[in-house]
């Protein structure tokens, strides 16, 4: 089997139905639109929450609250486990980090958190660390860096 010759089993696909066309479709001529006004018109309607020129409810109701999502801090993060990937005794930066494919975008940052285990002895320098994963980077003999 080529994929040209692929098409999908019979009767799972139907075709599209095409309104204001012939006799006997029972959607010809108005097409289902009823008779004129302006969601008749091509290009007619009105936008979504649009009341009729009556106050939105998006605007009646008071505002409420901060939400800090523009503003906050996004980590790339990396677990302690990944770090096993470098050599006892190397210093693991951003720039390491990336060319070893363990953070494909750097967002505020790189984050190192604590899960898993670590073996070898790093020097990791990273804009922030997690508690857990700061502990476990001394106790393997290394040094956590915040840059």
């Amino acid at each position: 089997m080529k994929l040209n010759e692929l098409s999908p089993a019979a009767g799972s696909v139907k075709p599209n139905f095409r309104k204001g066309r012939g006799i006997g479709s029972g959607n010809g001529k108005t097409a289902g639109k009823g008779h004129k006004g302006q969601n008749a018109r091509s290009g007619g309607g009105v936008r979504p929450g649009f009341e009729g020129g009556q106050m939105p409810l998006s605007r009646r109701l008071p505002m409420k609250g901060f939400n800090n999502k523009n503003f906050a801090t996004v980590y790339s993060v990396v677990n302690v486990s990944d770090l096993n990937a470098f050599e006892d005794g190397a210093t693991v930066d951003i720039g390491e980090l990336v060319a070893a494919g363990l953070v494909k975008k750097l967002n505020d940052g790189v984050k190192i958190l604590g899960n898993g285990d670590l073996t070898r002895k790093l020097t990791v320098k990273a804009s922030a660390f997690s508690a857990g994963a700061k502990e476990k980077i001394e106790a393997a003999g290394g040094s956590a860096e915040v840059i």
